[in-house]
């Protein structure tokens, strides 16, 4: 069972099955009608479906086979075995032979997912890891990463590398920690880090969380090394509503004549593919209309595409910024925007454990066209895109005339991706130049003797007082609890829109008319 199987309904929570007084379906062909007898029914039915249109790995699900059920009947008792939503979609048709699958989701509430994408989340303002105090200790303690400004915890001033072991006066561990921290309030108690560990102290600090949007652009600043301009970027999650101001940033590091380019990518989970290819874009220019990455999807859609759309199955660099939908909030002005291009053939990127996805995407992209230099730890290993599925306008599941009875989506692997040499990182990316993170160092973001920062800049130009920074002994490594996984969309690489079909959809005809 996966774990993220009901941490998604948790975070995410929706409204109470109610039934509906409908006309029963009984013994009609499975020809896209829907059943009639309760809205619990009509919720698996959705799921069903959804799964059967489009799954990435259907081809290796018996039950989600075009002629698996004949009749709505028999479909209908199948559904009906499951105790609810849930139990169908993460136990009867998610892919779990292997492991393959630990990404497709679902949630009860779709616009707390929609939330999600945009960066809107309720929380105190602080990213964290966490780990045990020692390497013999069951208490455990958070690490403060970066703190997102105009929140409640820039407010009380709390920064990078402090440290906590308590709310309310009861200590973390492994098992509690989840628990402590979806509290609306937290009271912390500081730790402070000693030579053997963590210990708490007796200071105190209450943060409430509020409903804030993040700008995944925490850092955007020119470093001059010893003449050699050095664009920085710390860029924490690949949201579209975010795209014009990361044009923006890239507009500067060319007034500022930057010809090195760091891109911080160590606490990046992923997000929108479209960022990817437009970021991609801004690093180089030069490849306009090259292809960036390669998509292979199940069998019925990846025969449907060959044949009617062939372009659909590759992601090319470009020159403008993805538009997107008028209906995307906070985007009044939907002219198109000429992409800032460096047109660099070297990059430095960090990224570590907690890199994942879109951020994977990037690397593996760009290195078949430019030299990336990968300074951290081992990626992810997240080769998958997925998409939203509605229950509302088919073919494509789109919200279009949504059932408005219930927020219920589906979030399916749709493609596993490569690059333009067939090369993908299913184990994850092995870093050029490796370095862990030590909490006891964390270093200010941006600050040229941050370790990570002062490793790449070393190797731009190698500077005695930067190997010292990078060289410096610490303790508390990489932790084993990445704070992003509470967000419903953590290591998740998605597509707002499905490539169109000349035909509704590739295989039989099945499913919802």
């Amino acid at each position: 069972m996966k774990v993220y199987k009901y941490l998604l309904l948790f975070i995410l929570t929706g409204g109470i099955l109610v039934s509906c007084s409908k006309d029963d379906v009984d013994d009609s062909p499975v020809t896209g009608e829907e059943p009639k007898d309760n809205l619990e029914l009509e919720i698996k039915d959705f799921i069903w479906k959804g799964m059967n249109f489009i799954y990435l790995y259907k081809d290796n699900v018996e039950v989600l086979q075009d002629d698996y059920f004949t009749t709505q009947a028999e479909l209908n008792s199948y559904l009906e075995d499951w105790n609810n939503p849930e139990d169908l979609f993460y136990d009867g048709l998610v892919y779990k032979y292997g492991d393959v699958d630990e990404f497709s989701f679902m949630v009860d509430d779709y616009e707390a997912l929609e939330n999600s994408f945009s960066g809107i989340r309720t929380t105190t303002g602080m990213n964290i890891g966490a780990g045990p105090v020692c390497e013999t200790c069951n208490n455990w303690f958070i690490a403060v990463r970066y703190v997102v400004p105009g929140s409640p915890a820039d407010a009380k001033e709390i920064k990078r590398g402090m440290v906590f072991t308590e709310v309310d006066g009861t200590k973390f561990t492994s098992s509690n920690i989840n628990q402590l921290l979806s509290n609306e309030t937290l009271n912390l108690t500081y730790g402070e880090i000693q030579e053997n560990g963590v210990v708490s102290t007796n200071e105190t600090v209450t943060l409430t969380k509020v409903t804030l949007t993040e700008n995944p652009i925490l850092v955007a600043k020119t470093i001059d090394l010893d003449g050699i301009n050095v664009g920085y970027l710390m860029y924490n999650r690949f949201t579209h509503d975010f795209d014009k101001e990361l044009n923006d940033a890239f507009g500067q590091f060319k007034a500022d004549g930057v010809t090195e380019l760091v891109l911080d990518l160590r606490y990046n989970p992923g997000g929108r593919v479209t960022s990817a290819v437009d970021l991609a874009s801004m690093i180089t220019g030069q490849f306009k209309g090259e292809v960036l990455i390669r998509q292979q999807w199940n069998s019925d859609w990846q025969a449907a595409y060959e044949s009617q759309n062939p372009e659909a199955l590759l992601d090319k660099f470009d020159d403008m910024i993805f538009d997107g939908d008028e209906s995307d909030p906070g985007h009044e002005d939907h002219t198109p925007m000429p992409i800032n291009s460096l047109n660099l053939d070297k990059v430095y990127i960090i990224a570590t454990a907690s890199s994942a996805s879109a951020s994977e995407l990037v690397i593996n992209g760009l290195a078949s066209h430019i030299d990336v230099i990968h300074v951290g730890t081992k990626t992810v290993g997240k080769v998958q895109a997925s998409v939203t599925l509605y229950d509302g306008d088919v073919p494509y599941w789109t919200k279009e005339n949504v059932n408005p009875d219930h927020k219920y989506a589906i979030q399916p692997l749709i493609y596993t991706s490569t690059n333009k040499d067939g090369e993908a990182y299913p184990d994850g990316l092995i870093p050029d130049i490796e370095q862990q993170e030590y909490v006891s160092t964390y270093g200010v973001l941006g600050d040229p003797s941050e370790p990570l920062l002062a490793l790449a800049l070393n190797d731009i130009q190698s500077n005695t007082r930067l190997q010292q920074a990078f060289e410096k002994k610490g303790i508390l490594s990489e932790l084993p609890y990445d704070g992003n996984s509470n967000d419903p969309v953590y290591q998740r690489m998605y597509v707002d829109d499905l490539p169109l079909l000349k035909d509704k959809k590739p295989g039989v005809n099945f499913g919802k008319e």
